[in-house]
């Protein structure tokens, strides 16, 4: 997160300033000398709502021909890493266990990771990274266990996943600019969903099937933040359109109280809208990616926001390359992506401007 300890430091050293001087901060004295005339009344005026940026990508995970990539954390993420970093606030989707111990769980596909994945990710500038998807739990519950403890140890945040229910439905909770923001992350993949939602002595990851907890949970983050949001893992995999189960659970999420709702996992771009005031992004598609899949199309979603609401959305194409590194791609390659985006907004259901 840039620029938000400093930011923070000025916000205490004003409020400072306006409890001993016994005046709001920015106020003005006016009137002649003092000798002449009686002194005016000071006035002050509202600082303007605080404008931070957000910056989403989609799956990331270290294996196959990235895992390489850990060998030099630094730059794993390559030249992209100086996009996610010039956001207030960066996070994305860790679609992997971090361990080295567990028994695979039995499904198809299994990722995991070395620790180093957390200095990987911190390098490039992301800040945060949800684990509520249907990779977390590859290596079982110690896999999940050995995640929580890694990140931990790293002193970096990851949401989404827990030792029981209550810690994986629990949000992030950060402050920006003075902007307290929480984050919440839930999957919707019905793969072993009965077996890896948590109980209250089971570790898991947090299910948007639980339709009374995902609401529970918005509601509880709405309490206590300036700016909600879902980070969901859902979709049909290959499908750049949103299935009514997405839709469904996006309008809960916005009557909840959240102001941002977006996701991954059908490893394609899906793209956006407003469900009323709630800015909704379906799908981020892969980021750092081990090797073939449905597409290559990928990018940074950025989100201007101010006073609690999404005043600017933009999104930069980018594809995966053969190292498994994303790169912002331009001309006729971003001209592609573009319009492959704009059909896929014919299917959203989604409001194009706010309401």
């Amino acid at each position: 997160m840039r620029r938000t300890r400093a930011a923070l430091v000025l916000v205490a050293a004003g409020a400072l300033l306006a409890g001993c001087g016994g005046e709001a901060a920015g106020a003005r004295w006016r009137g002649g000398p003092s000798s002449a005339a009686p002194s005016a009344a000071p006035t002050s005026v509202a600082p303007s709502p605080a404008e931070i940026t957000l910056a989403f990508a989609g799956d990331v995970h270290f294996t196959g021909r990235t895992l390489g990539l850990l060998d030099e954390p630094a730059t794993a993420f390559g030249k992209i890493s100086s996009t996610l970093a010039d956001a207030d606030l960066t996070i994305v989707n860790l679609e992997t266990a971090v361990t080295g111990r567990g028994t695979p769980e039995p499904k198809r596909f299994h990722f995991r990771a070395p620790k180093s994945a957390f200095a990987a990710l911190r390098a490039a500038g992301i800040d945060a990274a949800s684990v509520a998807n249907n990779h977390t739990l590859d290596y079982g519950q110690v896999g999940l266990l050995d995640t929580l403890s890694a990140a931990s140890s790293a002193s970096y945040p990851i949401f989404g996943a827990g030792r029981n229910v209550d810690d994986a439905y629990a949000p992030w909770v950060t402050e920006v600019k003075g902007v307290r923001i929480a984050v919440l992350g839930m999957s919707q993949v019905a793969e072993l969903s009965g077996s890896w939602k948590p109980t209250a002595s089971r570790p898991g990851v947090a299910m948007a099937f639980d339709a009374a907890r995902a609401t529970a949970a918005v509601k509880a983050a709405r309490s206590q933040a300036d700016l909600v949001i879902v980070f969901m893992h859902w979709g049909v995999e290959g499908s750049s359109c949103p299935s009514g189960q997405m839709k469904t659970f996006a309008k809960r999420m916005a009557r909840d109280g959240a102001d941002i709702v977006l996701g991954t996992h059908a490893h394609t771009l899906l793209t956006d809208g407003w469900i009323g005031s709630t800015y909704v992004h379906y799908g981020l598609g892969n980021f750092l990616w081990y090797g073939n899949s449905h597409s290559t199309d990928s990018g940074v979603l950025k989100l201007t926001v101010r006073d609690g609401a999404v005043v600017s959305n933009r999104f930069l194409p980018a594809t995966v390359s053969g190292t498994g590194q994303p790169v912002l791609v331009s001309g006729a390659a971003k001209k592609r992506i573009e319009d492959k985006l704009r059909v896929a907004s014919r299917c959203t259901g989604l409001a194009a401007a706010p309401s």
